[in-house]
């Protein structure tokens, strides 16, 4: 059987471009529908766009957190300047301080002065900036990639037991049809003997029981209801080879129990009644593990 893909999991990358060194990790949870939530580096605006269209062809469904943390490599100290109009401010004023008898100034103690030692920003080429951002955006994509195969892995395990309540499901309706064809006769014997106590010496009392007991049988049929979950299990099973189908089985649960309400509603016998109960049981925990399928 084919495997289906879950919505909780957690996928990593990281990468480096130039001077630049990330770590990119998704995580996502259950949801309705495809929600992205993305965090970035500032300057990397464009990346946002690049993880909600690269969610879109991975998943179908789910709340996916993307964080992107990035960090640009240190100049050195190869890199320092001295701004010569601070520091020619600072030595007017310590001239004029020594004259005073203050003692003079060294030079460690001159650079240590706030504003004398600049770590000058490099301004990056447009290109390269852009050659940056592509790179995150590839390792977005193997993050992506990583958390399918993380979702995939919850499905494998989700299927059998998914599989297993489907499969529940249909022994309860076969069970259901079993005591729904038993149901004319249980009908008409219960009413027959309720005249029969009321007005045994009624007349006609033979031919007004068949008449009223198959206006009651005709009430309580539910041979539209069973075939109508038969066809909801094969419809179960089809999906499971289809993934994704999450939404669609989460609206084939809703159709499965109002069938199975309705059975109970129009049972005529607490054995019927039984089954159709437990037959809503089995359908409730099958939605509760369709609300993990992707």
């Amino acid at each position: 059987m084919t495997t289906i893909s879950g919505m909780t999991g957690f996928g990593r990358s990281e990468g480096a471009e130039g001077a630049w060194t990330w770590a990119v990790e998704a995580r996502s949870v259950n949801g309705r529908n495809l929600e992205v939530r993305f965090r970035g580096p500032p300057g990397f605006d464009s990346l946002e766009r690049a993880a909600k269209a690269s969610a879109q062809k991975h998943f179908t469904r789910g709340q996916i957190t993307v964080g992107v943390q990035a960090k640009r490599a240190d100049p050195g100290a190869a890199a320092l300047k001295v701004n010569e109009d601070i520091l020619a401010r600072y030595l007017t004023l310590a001239n004029q301080l020594a004259e005073e008898g203050a003692t003079p100034p060294s030079a460690d103690g001159l650079l240590g002065l706030r504003g004398v030692l600049e770590t000058p920003e490099e301004e990056e080429a447009p290109e390269a900036r852009a050659a940056v951002e592509a790179a995150m955006a590839a390792s977005i994509d193997v993050a992506f990639d990583a958390l399918k195969v993380s979702r995939d892995r919850e499905g494998a395990q989700l299927l059998p037991l998914v599989a297993g309540f489907v499969d529940n499901a249909e022994q309860l309706v076969a069970q259901a049809e079993t005591e729904a064809a038993a149901q004319v006769e249980a009908i008409r014997d219960r009413f027959a003997r309720r005249m029969t106590e009321l007005a045994p010496d009624a007349p006609g009392l033979q031919d007004r029981i068949f008449l009223e007991a198959a206006a009651l049988a005709t009430k309580a049929d539910v041979r539209e209801e069973l075939d109508r979950l038969t066809a909801h299990v094969a419809s179960a099973r089809t999906l499971l080879q289809q993934p994704p189908a999450g939404r669609k089985l989460d609206f084939l649960m809703q159709e499965f129990m109002r069938e199975a309400n309705t059975l109970c509603s129009k049972s005529a016998t607490t054995a019927l009644t039984g089954i159709g109960l437990d037959l809503k049981a089995v359908i409730e925990q099958l939605r509760e593990q369709v609300q993990n399928v992707e």
